[in-house]
Parts: C-alpha cells; structure tokens; sequence
C-alpha cells in the first residue's frame, strides 16, 4: 500500500454533558457534612440500609413516563434477558421495592436512611447536574401523622447541626389530600387525569420560582424561557386556571396567617386569626372535597404535634402552597427552605430557597404488596446543601494537613528505600499523614517544589553521611517559609538552610509531632488575631 500509514487518533478527553468531577476539597465537604447529618437521624433511631444503583424500571413508579424505550427522564438500558432496568431516579422508590421484597424480615416500623446518588435524564443547565447525592430518611409501616411532624422536626434539627441557625430556615408543610381537593373541584379527580393533575402539580410547584403570570402559562398552552426552549403546559381551560390560582389564594392567605408569604397580595395579619380559625377557613373552603377535608384536618394535627413540642411557625410552619412534584405523595408534603439572600450567576441578589423536601407516600409499597404499607420520608439534595453551607462558612472549617513529605535521596539504593519506607510508615503508625517521594528522585530540588505546591507541612530528608549516622534532617516548610521572607525560589530558600534540624530516626515520630503542634498553635494564634 502506497497511503501513508495514518497516525491512530488522539482519544479527546471529555466530561460528559450535566455530570461534574469532584475535587477532594468537595469530597471532604460532602463528608463533613453527611457524618453530621447521619449523627441527627441516628439520634432520632434511624438505622442506614443501602440499595443498587439499578433497579428495573417497572419499580420505579407510576410518575416515570409510559414509552417503549422508558429513557425519558431516566437512564435507561435493557439486561441479557431483555428486561429494562434503569439507573434510579431518587431513593425513595428504591426504598419501596427494598421493603416490599424483605417485607417478612423488616420490622415495622421500619425506621431508615442512605445516602447515594441519583440520575435524571433531563437537561443540564447551570448548578442542575444529571448526577448527584440525595441523603433521605424514611418511616414505613406508620400510618399517623405524628411519623411526619418527626420527620419535620428532624429536618429542623439537622439544618441546625450544621450550623445554619434558626430564622435562617423553615420547614413548610401541606397536603397532597388538600392540593387533590383542589384538582377534584376542577374536573381532574379520575384515574384517567393522572398525568395532566401531574403537570398541573408541577405547573403550581413553579409558583414561587415563575410567579402566578409564569404559572398561569404552564397551566395552560406552556412558557417559554429567556433561552427560547418551551415547557408545554397542563392544558387547562382558562375557567380551569382561574378557579385553580382562586384556590391558591385562599391557601396562601390561610398560610400568610401563620407567616408571611410573598405571592399573596392581601395578606391577612396573623394576630387576626389563631391557628384553629385558619384551619377552620380551609375547612370551609374544602368542604365539598371529603378528599381536601381530610387533608385540612392532618395538617392541623401536625400544626398541633409540632407546637407542642416547641416547633413553632419560626422553624416549622403550615405553608398550603407547597406543592412537591412527583405523582407518589398520598399525604403530608414538606419542603425545607433556607431563608438568606445569596447572590446569583446574574449578580441579583435571591432567596436561597429550598435544600430537600419530601412526603407521605402511602401507594409506593403497597403497589408491590397488594395491601396497604403507609410511609413516609424525606430527602436532602447534599449537593445544594453543600452550597449553601459553602456561603455561610460553615464547611472546611475542619482543616486537612497536608502530608509530611519522606524525600528520597537515593531511589535505587534498597537500603536507603527501605529506611524512608520505614520512617513513613512510622510516621503513619502515629497517626501523622504522611507519604514517600514516588517521582523522579534524581533533582532534589523538585522534591521540594513538590512539597511546596502539595503545601506539605514538613519534609523529612536523610542521605548517605546521615543514614550512615542513625539520624535524619526535619525541615519545617512552614517556618521556611515565613523565616525565608523575600525568597520566593526553592534553591535559595534551601541553601538558606532555615527552620532545618538534625535528629536521631529514634525521636524522629516525636519531633515531628512536636512541630505539627507548634505549626497548628501558630495558625490558631494567627486566626484569633483574624
């Protein structure tokens, strides 16, 4: 062949559309944070349980869409034995198939959580990834409303365990039962209107990020957003939207009654009228709907439960405009919502908003079951959360000390390998991060840049005269730094030959300890003075 051999292709690399790596500052974080929350829901008796990533998509739900090919929101892909399964869409579904299929076993109630992510085949856009960590807690197998007041009340809790303070937060509550009442009233109470009560739910639950003007368009044709893309809408007839937004008003002037909201235009003032006569004016409103009735009646018990435990409306407060937007919810629905402003991509100033909800969801296991299994939990987008933590400065408050660098010498000399091996892993053994020189030995001096960019805090070195002698040479990187001053190049900085000491490998473990506690006492002395 006269071609010329063609050069094989260059492997480009690159990140997948709406995934995102993360650094180790961002793992640490996330860690931080879920020992903390794990430590709340432990405390309230909860125990972890953790489910695949994969689950056949028939277990899924209801609210996955009905096509041939379920890729719809969901990751999808078809086994060996052609069966689709699907990468889960959230935890609680899981959860349900989990019970269901260990239902013998599991003692009821069945008090869980887990940590772990989820996927959504939907359009990435700016902070929306197609993966990320959800942390839920859930109670199956009790059926009264004091199983949601605690799970409200731990929501609380946990956003105070990590540091966000009260009044900085709200736990907002409603019900699916008051929010059917509504749909029933306008025509889509039957089976057959599943999906357009579904649309129409998550039309509402746009309320506060669209206003009523954005929510009365995806209640009808559809909205188009500032990027041109168009949502379809619920279609609604205009009859049907305006007695729906009429509806919304009455809950939102009930729920302004127990703390002020933002859409209502004629608020009522809360000294007005006291919880039992909010309650009472839903009731009124609902009447017609034994279904709105019944959710009116569960709300006023939580309102009670919580109450009674000092989980007043400044932590926890009844808020009928919470609407949640998936199908599964039969009951009580919860919202947690941060209340301090932060600044957008656009630079305007905005409520943070909310972190993780959840709900009643009384059908999910009884769809495996065949009889009735209540539940209820909630989730937490740890992602969000993290964020928002990030903007409060309650995250990396815990600082991770780089480890102290064994530099080698002489990488071909098994002897000398062996003595730097040793002082690592007796470094290590104490309990001091610690970590031997892997690259190219050959330049000294890049071993200390190395250690300079990796910000390690110490540096051991031992050559031959020092091997020879039992002992082995401790620079302290930091003081070296703040002795060296002006010196900004790594070989001067060595020749300077500050903060460098001479010990036997006996005591080597001890000075090193010595010198981390010194350095640490420096930078608390240095944050005090901060």
């Amino acid at each position: 062949m006269n071609e010329k051999q063609k050069k094989p292709q260059k492997l480009k690399a690159r990140l997948p559309r709406g995934f995102v790596d993360r650094s180790a500052a961002d793992i640490r974080a996330v860690n931080e944070m879920t020992a903390k929350i794990r430590e709340v829901y432990e405390h309230y008796g909860f125990d972890p349980v953790e489910t695949p990533l994969f689950e056949y998509t028939d277990a899924l739900g209801k609210f996955l869409p009905d096509s041939d090919r379920p890729n719809e929101g969901v990751f999808s892909l078809q086994d060996d034995d052609d069966q689709w399964m699907s990468l889960r869409y959230d935890l609680t579904a899981p959860l349900a198939r989990h019970v269901a299929e260990n239902f013998n076993e599991i003692q009821l109630p069945y008090r869980t959580y887990r940590a772990g992510y989820v996927f959504r085949n939907e359009k990435p856009g700016p902070g929306r990834f197609r993966q990320f960590m959800q942390f839920d807690a859930d109670t199956v197998g009790a059926p009264g409303v004091q199983a949601d007041a605690e799970m409200c009340m731990m929501m609380a809790d946990t956003l105070e365990a990590l540091g966000i303070k009260r009044g900085d937060y709200v736990i907002r509550v409603n019900n699916r039962k008051v929010l059917d009442g509504v749909l029933e009233a306008i025509g889509l109470g039957d089976e057959d209107k599943a999906g357009q009560r579904l649309n129409v739910l998550r039309a509402i639950d746009k309320l506060d990020k669209f206003g009523p003007e954005g929510v009365r368009l995806l209640l009808g044709e559809g909205r188009k957003d500032e990027s041109g893309d168009f949502t379809k809408g619920a279609g609604l007839t205009s009859q049907q939207i305006d007695r729906l937004l009429d509806f919304i008003n009455i809950l939102q002037r009930a729920e302004t009654a127990l703390g002020s909201h933002p859409l209502v235009q004629n608020p009522v003032a809360s000294a007005e009228i006291d919880g039992g006569a909010i309650f009472d004016t839903l009731h009124n409103n609902f009447k017609d709907s034994p279904k709105g009735v019944e959710g009116v009646l569960e709300l006023k018990q939580i309102w009670q439960l919580v109450e009674a435990a000092d989980y007043g409306p400044d932590r926890i407060k009844i808020d009928p405009s919470v609407v949640r937007g998936l199908e599964y919810y039969t009951g009580p629905v919860y919202e947690a919502e941060l209340l301090f402003d932060v600044t957008n991509e656009k630079g305007e100033k905005v409520v943070f908003g909310s972190v993780g909800g959840g709900g009643r969801y009384d059908g999910l296991v009884s769809r495996f079951m065949g009889q009735p299994v209540p539940a209820t939990g909630f989730s937490i987008g740890v992602s969000r959360l993290m964020t928002a933590l990030k903007n409060l400065g309650k995250l990396g408050q815990g600082e991770v000390i780089e480890p102290v660098l064994v530099t080698v010498m002489d990488g071909q000399d098994m002897d000398a390998l062996g003595r730097y091996q040793r002082m690592t892993q007796a470094l290590r053994a104490a309990g001091i991060r610690a970590e031997m020189f892997q690259g190219n030995w050959k330049k000294f001096g890049n071993q200390l840049k190395y250690a300079d960019r990796r910000g390690c805090p110490i540096a051991i070195i031992q050559g031959g005269d020092e091997r020879a002698q039992g002992v082995a040479q401790i620079k302290d990187l930091i003081e070296g730094k703040r002795l060296s001053g002006e010196i900004e190049d790594n070989a001067s900085w060595r020749e300077a030959r500050v903060a460098q000491e001479t010990v036997a490998e006996a005591d080597l473990v001890a000075k090193v300890k010595e010198i981390l506690a010194a350095q640490a006492e420096d930078r608390a002395r240095a944050g005090g003075n901060g």
